[in-house]
């Protein structure tokens, strides 16, 4: 494997656009643990309040193809006008007292973050040479995994010791300077993608490797949220934890989490397709056995790295392979990614809350999580089965 050029790093634009989207990963991420003092705060019932959570995931998935074509086009004007969009609306969120208001700026705020990292997912590759690719997109995708390793404990902190607004206050504030360097290192001949037909793109999109693709990501990403959501309820209901244990929880299973992306990252292409058959084959097994050994304290904090050092590994990867797939759709290949990821996280979740309500097990969550790690296994299984079959045939289509 040949390593990256130390001569060559990556242009200091990228990890400018990293922080952005750590900033508005610790907004997505944060809202799970500052429901039950929006609902004291603004007399709403609890499951209201939590409907927050869902409202940011649905303006993702929708405002990622709204926003990309656009968007994509105006490579240094637009990431700098999403997070204004951004900040705006979360400071009309702090100073709100009206519930539904809230929710309209959880909605808004979803679609600038969506509309930054759909823009974002396109530009950063393209500003490097096609073997440093990867690593732009891994960056990216740190920014994520650091918002679960930093952002979110200390946006609960925050909002546990000051209220939630001001946890709302800070990720404004923290999006800032983000936003100043935006504007200050913006390339001026950042590549402007090619005017393709939107036509044309969603047939690039319907294509069916991308459409395998696509899956494989959202199914991933549904079993990586599933557990996440409910990983500070197995700590403390199931495992015995205490309260103060559970962002030291959340901590480590999001360090894990950098450690995959960066694996993934710095890796070559083959490197990085092994890797992705690896992790895709470890984690039905890995699932199962947090279900089993997470009423313990120990193996929870030794699975738990391990664990999202994996899914979120072969995220990263399953991006990468779909910004590659996608080259000839460059307004929305980017924003594909963004809606396949969220619609697992969105999915991943609730069918993980509707197992643990009907059983009245937390553990029933990683067992969800187990199972669509098996469908994303079985469908990655079919997808090279079709490949080979097609390849065959002589069948060049993509």
């Amino acid at each position: 494997m040949t390593r990256p050029s130390r001569r060559h790093p990556l242009p200091f634009f990228v990890h400018v656009l990293g922080l952005a989207v750590f900033a508005q990963g610790t907004s997505e991420f944060m809202l799970s643990g500052l429901a039950p003092d929006i609902s004291r705060d603004l007399s709403v019932p609890a499951g209201a309040a939590a409907s927050l959570t869902s409202a940011y995931a649905i303006g993702m998935i929708v405002g990622a193809p709204l926003t990309a074509v656009t968007g994509t086009r105006r490579p240094r004007l637009a990431p700098a006008a999403f997070l204004v969009a951004f900040v705006a609306a979360h400071a009309v969120g702090a100073l709100t007292t009206d519930f539904a208001v809230l929710f309209c700026t959880r909605v808004v705020a979803a679609v600038a973050n969506a509309g930054f990292l759909a823009v974002a997912l396109s530009v950063a590759p393209a500003l490097v040479a096609p073997e440093r690719r990867a690593r732009a997109t891994a960056v990216l995708l740190s920014g994520v995994t650091l918002a679960c390793v930093a952002g979110v404990p200390a946006g609960a902190l925050l909002g546990e010791r000051y209220g939630w607004r001001a946890a709302f206050w800070a990720v404004g504030a923290l999006c800032l300077p983000a936003l100043v360097l935006v504007l200050r290192y913006a390339p001026a001949d950042a590549p402007v993608p090619s005017r393709v037909p939107v036509r044309r793109e969603l047939r690039v999109l319907g294509a069916r490797p991308v459409r395998r693709t696509l899956l494989l990501a959202a199914l991933t990403n549904g079993a990586t949220f599933a557990t996440f959501a409910h990983l500070g309820l197995l700590g403390v209901e199931v495992a015995g934890l205490p309260d103060g244990a559970v962002p030291a929880l959340l901590a480590v299973f999001g360090a894990g989490s950098f450690l995959g992306v960066t694996a993934a990252g710095r890796a070559g292409e083959e490197a990085r397709r092994r890797g992705l058959l690896v992790s895709l084959c470890l984690l039905p097994p890995a699932w199962a056995a947090l279900a089993v050994a997470g009423v313990r304290a120990v193996p929870l904090f030794v699975l738990a790295p391990v664990l999202g050092g994996l899914s979120f590994g072969a995220g990263s990867a399953l991006v990468g392979r779909i910004l590659s797939l996608t080259t000839r759709a460059p307004a929305l290949g980017g924003a594909s990614a963004t809606v396949a990821l969220n619609a697992g996280a969105f999915a991943g979740p609730l069918l993980a809350a509707a197992a643990a309500g009907a059983t009245g097990d937390h553990r029933a969550a990683v067992r969800t999580s187990a199972v669509l790690a098996v469908l994303a296994l079985a469908a990655a299984a079919a997808s090279a089965r079709a490949g080979r079959t097609a390849s065959a045939s002589g069948d060049a289509r993509p």
